[in-house]
């Protein structure tokens, strides 16, 4: 049986720009905010189907954003 695709949720996840303008690793987040790198890469990579309101404000404290620059609506390309 072949492994079911992703669902495409229409997030995406900013991470990784984020993380680069303010010259900081995933390891390093992944301290700060107590969380895996495994957890982390899936969200960087909009794979992830979930993230707890609390694990959001986490990240967003330590990137000194809010939400809507870490995550963003993606538009249907016309």
């Amino acid at each position: 049986m072949a492994a079911k695709e992703p669902e495409d949720t229409g997030i995406h996840c900013r991470l990784d720009e984020l993380l680069a303008q303010r010259g900081m690793t995933l390891t390093e987040l992944g301290r700060r905010v107590d969380m895996s790198i495994v957890n982390l890469s899936i969200l960087k990579n909009d794979r992830a189907r979930a993230i707890r309101f609390s694990t959001l404000r986490a990240i967003c404290e330590v990137l000194e954003c809010d939400v809507g620059d870490l995550l963003t609506v993606k538009r249907p390309k016309a």
